[in-house]
């Protein structure tokens, strides 16, 4: 059965890319992953939640290889016209939708995923799917919103979260086994109501080792 609360990312695939903000928040993730998490090119990294691959190309020249994994087949089709146009060799898409018992392939150095927890129903089991796919040492980082009211997102189709207190998801991946947590703000996204209101919406990131 169709979930009617579920973004429709198939149908927002071939313009994601078109939201100036959307391509600023993600490069401030990338940045912060970069600046805190460290990719070298002796990795082998996933990006959960990829979409049209802001995050995971800023990675790609930083690791040894990096895949892109979505449950947007229309998502991973953009991210495939970007590498097959800049000749990229060593990214990697698939198609996996945990929710529906996907199963993943391959083991990581290093796992990110961003924006994208709001999306899942249960975070914590989505992060041992992820943990599971760590190569032991290997880092997970996630970003997405702190705790807000709702007011982030213009439709709020398919959010299941109005972002998330970064202690309660730390608890939860320790729970899942990763240690030497730590956080840190990986961007702020300023909106504006209707140029009378002006909101700061903090974005954290999430590191553990396992």
């Amino acid at each position: 059965m169709e979930d009617l609360n579920k973004t429709d990312f198939d149908e927002k695939a071939a313009t994601w890319d078109e939201d100036p903000r959307r391509v600023r928040l993600a490069n401030d993730v990338a940045d912060a992953i970069i600046r805190e998490m460290k990719p070298t090119r002796d990795m082998d990294a996933l990006d959960y939640g990829c979409g049209s691959g802001l995050v995971t190309l800023r990675l790609q020249p930083l690791v040894k290889s990096i895949t892109g994994m979505d449950s947007s087949r229309a998502m991973l089709e953009v991210i495939q016209g970007k590498v097959k146009k800049q000749g990229l060799k060593n990214v990697r898409t698939q198609f996996v939708d945990f929710e529906k018992g996907g199963k993943a392939e391959g083991k990581f150095h290093l796992v990110v995923s961003s924006m994208t927890l709001h999306h899942v129903h249960e975070p914590a089991g989505l992060f041992k799917q992820l943990y599971d796919l760590l190569l032991p040492g290997g880092y997970l980082g996630i970003a997405d919103l702190d705790k807000e009211d709702g007011s982030f997102h213009d439709d709020n189709t398919g959010v299941l979260h109005f972002g998330f207190e970064r202690a309660y998801l730390k608890g939860l991946l320790e729970k899942t086994g990763l240690r030497e947590l730590r956080d840190t703000t990986a961007a702020t996204v300023v909106k504006e109501n209707e140029g009378k209101e002006r909101r700061e919406f903090p974005v954290f990131l999430i590191i553990g080792r396992k």
